[in-house]
């Protein structure tokens, strides 16, 4: 059962940070809310959201089958309170803040009505700071923290996420929401509005 839960754990913690990831790859990229890729605004908008939810799911089943992993010896407060847990206290602790700013990130995003768009917006970023730390949390809690397959699947989140930022400022990139011409006798050129798909801007 130990092993179970322990293989349990290192296997959503890896999927968590790779859909991770694509959240971010994609929050970066498609910040204006084109289309990406040949797929249209609203199936970019629902690949990011669904990711972010799946994203969600797992970091929960991550945190509670390592609660239940006694090798891990992890108490409730070590997953809310950063850099308090016996065991690898650094990197467990890094851990701890990406649950923590996911968790606000999910509070306010259910609130958001409430909280008004800029509010929200400000706490949005957080998705952004918790992909740094997530990565070095996963170079360095666990048992597979000096494996190869780990490293290059590190590797290949970071290209991830550059590839987005080098496509995000690169000047082939035109925000979504600019005038556009119009063809010849046609009305006047007009502004659209921009599509909301809830990344920040």
């Amino acid at each position: 059962m130990t092993s179970a839960l322990w293989y349990a754990a290192r296997g959503t913690g890896v999927v968590t940070l790779l859909l991770l990831t694509v959240v971010v790859a994609l929050g970066i990229a498609t910040r204006s809310g084109r289309p990406l890729a040949g797929l249209p605004r609203f199936a970019v908008a629902a690949i990011h959201r669904n990711a972010s939810l799946l994203t969600v799911t797992l970091l929960a089943v991550h945190v509670t089958t390592l609660l239940f992993d006694p090798y891990a010896q992890l108490k409730l407060i070590n997953v809310v309170l950063p850099f308090t847990a016996t065991y690898r206290p650094l990197w467990v602790g890094l851990g701890a803040v990406t649950s923590d700013l996911l968790l606000a990130l999910v509070v306010t995003s259910l609130l958001r009505h409430r909280l008004g768009v800029r509010s929200w917006r400000a706490v949005h970023w957080a998705a952004y700071a918790a992909w740094p730390v997530a990565l070095l949390h996963g170079l360095g809690a666990g048992t597979d923290a000096g494996q190869g397959w780990l490293r290059l699947v590190v590797a290949g989140c970071v290209l991830a996420v550059l590839a987005a930022v080098g496509w995000r400022v690169s000047a082939s990139f035109t925000e979504y929401g600019q005038v556009r011409a119009v063809p010849t006798g046609g009305p006047a050129p007009y502004q659209t509005a921009p599509y909301q798909t809830g990344y920040p801007r």
